[in-house]
């Protein structure tokens, strides 16, 4: 299974921000949330030995992980290249650090919840032990990621995190927020460029050349070998390639850029899966062109975009509920899978009722945590830990 994600930044404190990027990022949460919708049937496919397992709508779902990438390297460099003479490395921690942890410990929480709520029961048919359960919870909280194979990796597919497998997404993030602090940031534009260029290379390489085997760019969310090595240059192209957007950004107007750029992501995740033999493999190519290119340009017409009106409210509801929704609605697929596989449901003309259920249920509790729990919580953190 492929896990969506995203990652959600902060803007400085006196700074406007660029509220439409805040709606595209939700537009693009939202896309994830029926991308896995469409998995589960794969999923179910799969496990029941009645077809391929390809995802055959939004099939291109899973690289919208690599356009919460670049715009959170966008972001970070507005946010923060300009702000380390008044800054230490460790009060930017602490400022990422309130920004995500708080959603990312009650995605563990709900993640424990819905594995209670099947029972424990792993994908093999067999239960996870309470102990390791609790075990997984924790380890998920403090980002510690788990080994295919270990007690702790409770559900037996070898997810970074089986409580809540899009969490590896930010254990990526984590780690390029820790690069930038101590090494990018200090770069000129020009060195940022060239690294840019270099990681690019290794992007293509990798995935063009499908090292993996996957035949796409998702890969990163076990802690194999090639998914580690795989998912850092997954990661760090489109961080890095956001950081150079935002360094050498001229914006210009751009009308109905909001529309245009939601009905881009829409038609870019949805184009036929391409099927290719040995390698190249032109599916990873047309992933590849659009983390490289149009993904670039899609977070250029964002930023040059006007917000007002209907946008603007649109633009901060989605902004507001896209992380929040990220780390918490794939919990809530465990449980639509299991029922999927359970009764041999295998299209959304079977169950079109349950998905719209999943879809509401998420978005619903997305936005209670983040009104109960998440907004409170980082206004606390920020109060006691941020000067």
């Amino acid at each position: 299974m492929q896990k969506g994600t995203i990652s959600s930044a902060i803007f400085a404190d006196t700074k406007p921000h660029y509220q439409l990027l805040d709606g595209l990022r939700g537009v693009a949460a939202i896309l994830v949330l029926f991308y896995h919708i469409f998995e589960g049937f794969a999923f179910a496919e799969a496990t029941n030995g009645v077809g391929s397992g390809l995802i055959t709508t939004l099939n291109h779902g899973h690289i919208a992980v690599d356009f919460f990438f670049i715009l959170s390297g966008f972001v970070i460099s507005y946010a923060y290249d300009d702000r380390w003479a008044k800054m230490s490395t460790w009060q930017f921690f602490k400022r990422r650090l309130v920004r995500l942890h708080p959603m990312l410990v009650m995605g563990a929480l709900i993640g424990v919840l819905a594995f209670a709520f099947v029972g424990f029961e792993k994908w093999d048919g067999t239960t996870a032990p309470t102990g390791w359960v609790m075990v997984a919870m924790l380890l998920t909280m403090f980002m510690i990621p788990a080994v295919p194979g270990v007690p702790y990796e409770v559900r037996g597919n070898g997810e970074m995190f089986p409580l809540n497998g899009p969490a590896w997404s930010l254990f990526f993030e984590y780690i390029g927020n820790i690069i930038y602090a101590i090494f990018i940031r200090r770069l000129p534009t020009k060195a940022l460029a060239t690294l840019t260029l270099i990681l690019g290379a290794l992007h293509v390489w990798f995935f063009v050349g499908n090292i993996s085997g996957y035949d796409m760019v998702g890969v990163g969310w076990t802690i194999d070998e090639v998914n580690f090595w795989g998912g850092l240059v997954r990661m760090l192209f489109p961080f890095t390639a956001g950081m150079l957007l935002a360094r050498t950004f001229k914006p210009r107007k751009v009308k109905g850029a909001f529309w245009i750029c939601s009905i881009a992501l829409v038609a870019l995740f949805a184009l036929p899966y391409i099927t290719s033999s040995g390698k190249p493999s032109l599916n990873s190519l047309y992933e590849v062109i659009c983390i490289a290119i149009v993904f670039p340009l899609i977070v250029w017409m964002g930023a040059c975009g006007t917000c007002n009106g209907m946008t603007a409210r649109i633009s901060k509801l989605l902004g507001d509920i896209s992380y929040p929704l990220y780390i918490i609605h794939y919990p809530i697929m465990y449980i639509f899978y299991a029922w999927l596989i359970e009764n041999k449901h295998y299209t959304l003309r079977e169950c079109w009722e349950i998905a719209l259920l999943v879809v509401v249920a998420s978005i619903g509790i997305a936005l209670i945590c983040l009104k109960l729990y998440d907004e409170p919580v980082r206004k606390w953190l920020s109060k006691r830990f941020i000067k």
